[in-house]
């Protein structure tokens, strides 16, 4: 017991210049916390202001996208023609509302040029007025050339009637397989005719194994999308014959 009061009193010199430097390093490490603390809570407040601003420029831009959409729309095709991105959407529009009026000269005026740029839609149509002769020549190699290059883009319309194509061997050698593939194409794509179509070659066996579960699928499908009135819904599902091309 006396050795451990000794060494207890042995220590108290140095003990407390030691304890002295002990709250003074403490003391120091206090400062820094609080230096620290008053850090993160400036950015932290940093952070609120920066969320509140963003949220307020998203709301203001949705409300812009609200109240002005037409001309941002406009503006925003106009800058995208002039890097030359894409063509103006007003031109397909023309094209296709002159087409349905059977103004074929102004459609082809409009849908020639965006066909050559690659336009989908406009491949498409194109396709349709020289399968059917409006505004050009009769000609099914080019409209089924017109055809695929606008189906290879995904263009459903275009998918189907290629595959009328294909399948009647107009333009192209008549397969029904490849007709079959291009029909499913347009089919997923919720392409009523085309449904029709590939639920007849499942029916049939033409170009794909005969399938009378997926006939039925297909049936079905496609006559949730035919409106009423249409002739093929009349007899279903007894009609045989398949759906001609889109006019």
């Amino acid at each position: 017991m006396f050795r451990l009061v000794t060494g207890r009193h042995r220590l108290g010199a140095g003990g407390e210049r030691g304890e002295a430097a002990l709250e003074e390093r403490i003391a120091a490490l206090q400062v820094e916390l609080a230096t620290c603390r008053a850090l993160a809570e400036r950015r932290a407040h940093s952070i609120t202001t920066l969320k509140v601003g963003i949220a307020a420029v998203i709301l203001a831009f949705a409300l812009t996208l609200a109240i002005g959409t037409a001309p941002l729309k406009q503006a925003g095709g106009e800058l995208a023609q002039a890097l030359g991105f894409s063509v103006p959407l007003r031109d397909m529009d023309a094209a296709s509302a002159a087409y349905k009026k059977g103004d074929y000269g102004n459609a082809l005026r409009y849908v020639h040029p965006l066909a050559n740029k690659g336009d989908a839609r406009a491949q498409s149509l194109l396709g349709l007025m020289y399968r059917h002769g409006r505004g050009v020549p009769q000609d099914d190699l080019a409209a089924a050339n017109w055809f695929r290059l606008a189906a290879e883009q995904g263009d459903a319309p275009a998918q189907f009637n290629l595959g009328i194509m294909l399948a009647e061997g107009r333009g192209v050698p008549q397969d029904y397989t490849e007709a079959a593939k291009w029909y499913r194409l347009a089919a997923d794509r919720g392409h009523a005719q085309a449904q029709y179509n590939l639920a007849l070659s499942y029916a049939k066996g033409e170009g794909v194994s005969q399938d009378y579960i997926s006939a039925h699928m297909w049936f079905n499908l496609a006559a949730a999308r035919f409106p009423v009135s249409d002739v093929a819904i009349a007899n279903w599902p007894s009609g045989t014959a398949a759906w001609s091309q889109t006019k």
